[in-house]
């Protein structure tokens, strides 16, 4: 029996929508009939059916203020909304080669477009008296790298709690927030730094693999997840199979984080 997620025609917002992992939450929605409007700087030059690409720097208030009002606009609103946009630009180094500039940066880029489109497009769903908030946040702000992910950590941090703190706030006007905590998702990106790490210490990509997840301790599963597999989490817990699930965070990391 194929599994149906009950999304057609929906509306669904997911930022970050052309690579790694909201390219295929994306793909996914758009396979089970959502409705689904994707962010990015820059949109390719076709989409999918059932998608429409809007482009917008969500790193400033004024973009996520274009997004938010094109989707009232042209959708009277969502019924999900996905934030997948996050990353880190700061360098290596640890907390001195951390300047002002560099936390803004990944608090600009974390939690405040989260932050930004929740305040404009909840209003809609408390109206409506449903809607799904999804924000994906990262095992770094349990288990951070010192050398290169304190701010990024710190920055996931304030997301997940952040969206604990809405879920408590909204879930009595019938609209659900989640969390969802990959570790290391094998994204083009971070093909790249296998391959990049894999040079530097003359190995080959998967050994390039095996110094990333050494890094992080290690992962029982023994690879990295899949960008897929990510959607997949994401698309149930979107789904009105998911119902009763609010406040809570999914870690899907393959066992890399050691406790409970």
């Amino acid at each position: 029996m194929t599994f149906d997620p009950g999304l057609a025609g929906k509306r669904v917002l997911v930022t970050g929508g052309t690579r790694g992992v909201g390219a295929a939450v994306v793909a996914a929605l758009a396979a089970a009939g959502a409705r689904v409007i994707a962010t990015a700087r820059t949109v390719p030059d076709e989409a999918a059916e059932n998608v429409t690409f809007l482009a917008a720097d969500l790193m400033t208030a004024e973009g996520c203020a274009s997004v938010a009002d094109a989707v009232l606009t042209r959708f009277g609103g969502v019924d999900a909304l996905i934030n997948v946009l996050g990353g880190s630009s700061a360098p290596a180094g640890g907390f001195a080669a951390l300047p002002d500039a560099e936390w803004q940066k990944e608090i600009d880029h974390n939690l405040m477009p989260a932050v930004r489109l929740d305040r404009a497009l909840l209003p809609a769903m408390i109206a409506q008296g449903s809607g799904v908030i999804i924000h994906v946040t990262s095992i770094q702000h349990r288990l951070p790298l010192p050398q290169s992910t304190t701010a990024y950590a710190a920055a996931k941090a304030a997301l997940s709690t952040y969206s604990k703190s809405l879920s408590k706030e909204v879930a009595p006007h019938g609209v659900r927030v989640v969390r969802v905590s990959p570790g290391w998702v094998e994204t083009e990106a971070s093909v790249a730094l296998a391959e990049r790490l894999a040079e530097e210490a003359g190995t080959d990509v998967e050994g390039g693999k095996r110094i990333i997840m050494a890094s992080l301790g290690g992962i029982p599963l023994g690879r990295p997840a899949k960008p897929a597999e990510v959607a997949d989490l994401i698309l149930f817990l979107a789904s009105p199979r998911a119902a009763a699930i609010t406040g809570t965070e999914h870690v899907i990391d393959g066992g890399t984080v050691p406790t409970a």
